[in-house]
């Protein structure tokens, strides 16, 4: 068996951050995510996919995401159910994200991100080097 999703599209909302009753963080967000057709009016139109990121995952969501950032997801799908308060049966799929990579910010000069920072463990890499011919292997 065989279950993996891979979406790339735009957050159409901040992550809200939660905790279950064992202290585990959980995010929860949505995804839209362009069709690759246009409709009869000739416009693109979009699914909107439910996302659930656990632990670390879910906060770094919500410390470097926002509505309108782009992002990568990979991750499966899950079906569960509930109860509802006047108890019926109510059926849910989402997305249980196992890698979120951060991919563009919203376009905003007054952003709530964080910044994150890296070292570069290689070093500079646009110096430029000779190589002679007679290495190339091709």
């Amino acid at each position: 068996m065989f279950n993996k999703v891979i979406l790339v599209g735009y957050l159409t909302r901040d992550p809200e951050l939660r905790y279950t009753s064992n202290d585990i963080a959980f995010g929860r967000f949505t995804v839209a995510v362009n069709r690759t057709y246009h409709n009869q009016d000739g416009e693109r139109e979009a699914d909107f996919i439910n996302i659930v990121a656990w632990r670390k995952l879910a906060e770094n969501c919500v410390n470097f995401t926002r509505k309108g950032s782009m992002v990568l997801i990979e991750g499966r799908i899950q079906t569960r159910n509930y109860e509802n308060d006047e108890g019926q049966k109510r059926y849910v799929t989402e997305v249980v994200a196992d890698n979120v990579r951060f991919l563009k910010s919203p376009n905003n000069q007054n952003s709530k991100l964080k910044t994150p920072t890296f070292d570069d463990p290689f070093g500079k890499f646009d110096d430029p080097f000779d190589l002679p011919e007679d290495k190339i292997p091709f």
